[in-house]
């Protein structure tokens, strides 16, 4: 056969017309295969895709979202009473918000020269020329004079270098930690607009009587007060699996999860914020691992500038929203309720493909599943018809292999 006939007989085979033909194969076996997929791709759809999945509506997960933050709580530290403004950062709230558990400060430094920290590479000297005037190190703490000092009132010496002196590893000092931080409160108020619905929903019920009064007494609990936006740091590190004790050592960052599900076909009550926290940083016993930062307070003193550099270990929040709305839509509930009777027809293909490859007398139900009309005997060469019609006829007639064929 050259190209020309495969090419002639393709296109003349493509206008052929199929039709399904209908035959019974009366097999338990068989037959319980194909009604237990049938059982189970209409279980899928029913309870997964339609019940599960509420396929049945349109929906929107990008809602616009607005988050404002604020601490609570006052410390004491000895004498000093430390309120939001010494352990808060930023003041000012938003999706992001930390709290300081633990200081290490820094006092009374002041423009000069010092003595560089011995760790720092090539800081250790015997002599002036070890020390390279104006070299610039930046795993250290400031410029090189030049000198080689000794290092403060040790017998060893260093480079000498121009920085604020005393240098922070030689002076500071740690603080205790803040115990009391565990019965800090943390303000969340969290609200939500979902544009293609014209939905806004927000976490605190305003509504309710003397408002003002039960928002300042309550504590988020998931069953009693779960329109309460006041979460105990205490609480948010137990529910985040994490020790309250190891943070105040080494700081953390925890994601404030707020996922928001609304079914809009249901009552607006039903559509609440649920929460979930968890450690957002790297764990534990970790080089990297942990959350600190540092600020300094400015003072004159003598006509002179100081200052107090605090490296502060503390926990971060950070607020993470998610959302998703859904409505009843006849659009796609008529395109899964298409595709789910579409997708019973695979039991057939299945069921078709296990008789013919598995099943004994699999050539005997080929032979009556498949008919091609070429290979009819001439009995019918005297019709006359007005086109050539050999088509591979999964005829339309009724064909019932229980009889005839020993199963």
């Amino acid at each position: 056969m050259g190209l020309l006939d495969f090419i002639r007989d393709y296109f003349l085979g493509f206008w052929d017309y199929e039709t399904p033909k209908v035959m019974v194969v009366k097999n338990r076996k068989l037959g319980v295969i194909y009604r237990g997929v049938q059982f189970l791709v209409i279980t899928y759809f029913i309870w997964y895709v339609f019940i599960s999945q509420k396929a049945y509506q349109e929906s929107e997960t990008r809602p616009e979202s607005s988050v404002y933050t604020k601490m609570k709580g006052t410390a004491l530290q000895g004498d000093h009473v430390l309120d939001t403004v010494e352990y808060v950062r930023p003041l000012e709230g938003g999706d992001v918000i930390s709290a300081i558990l633990r200081r290490v400060v820094t006092y009374n430094q002041r423009q000069g020269t010092c003595a560089e920290h011995f760790t720092v590479t090539n800081a250790n000297c015997s002599k002036d020329s070890d020390c390279i005037p104006g070299e610039v190190d930046f795993n250290g703490n400031g410029k090189r004079t030049g000198r080689c000092v000794p290092y403060y009132n040790q017998t060893f010496k260093t480079c000498e270098i121009q920085t604020w002196c005393p240098i922070e590893q030689f002076a500071a000092i740690q603080e205790p930690a803040l115990a009391e931080a565990i019965n800090f409160t943390v303000y969340i108020k969290n609200s939500v607009h979902f544009p293609k619905f014209k939905v806004l929903r927000g976490n605190i019920k305003t509504n309710q009587q003397n408002a003002k009064k039960y928002l300042k007494k309550c504590h988020y609990d998931e069953k009693n007060h779960p329109y309460c936006p006041n979460f105990r740091l205490g609480y948010i590190a137990e529910q985040a699996r994490e020790k309250f004790s190891e943070l105040c050592k080494t700081g953390g960052v925890i994601g404030v999860f707020i996922n928001w599900k609304c079914d809009l076909d249901l009552d607006s009550s039903k559509c609440k914020p649920t929460y979930s926290f968890r450690r957002l940083d790297l764990r534990k016993n970790l080089p990297n691992s942990g959350y600190d930062f540092r600020f300094a307070k400015y003072y004159s003193k003598d006509g002179k500038e100081f200052r107090t550099l605090i490296n502060a270990i503390g926990i971060r929040l950070d607020v993470i929203v998610h959302g998703h709305a859904g409505r009843f839509s006849i659009i796609p509930t008529i395109i899964n309720t298409v595709t789910a009777m579409t997708s019973v027809g695979i039991c057939s293909i299945i069921c078709d493909w296990i008789m013919l490859t598995f099943i004994d007398k699999n050539d005997v139900y080929s032979d009556r599943k498949f008919d091609d009309d070429s290979k009819v005997q001439n009995s019918t060469q005297n019709l006359t018809l007005p086109t050539e019609f050999s088509i591979i006829s999964y005829c339309s007639t009724h064909s019932d292999l229980s009889e005839g064929v020993a199963l």
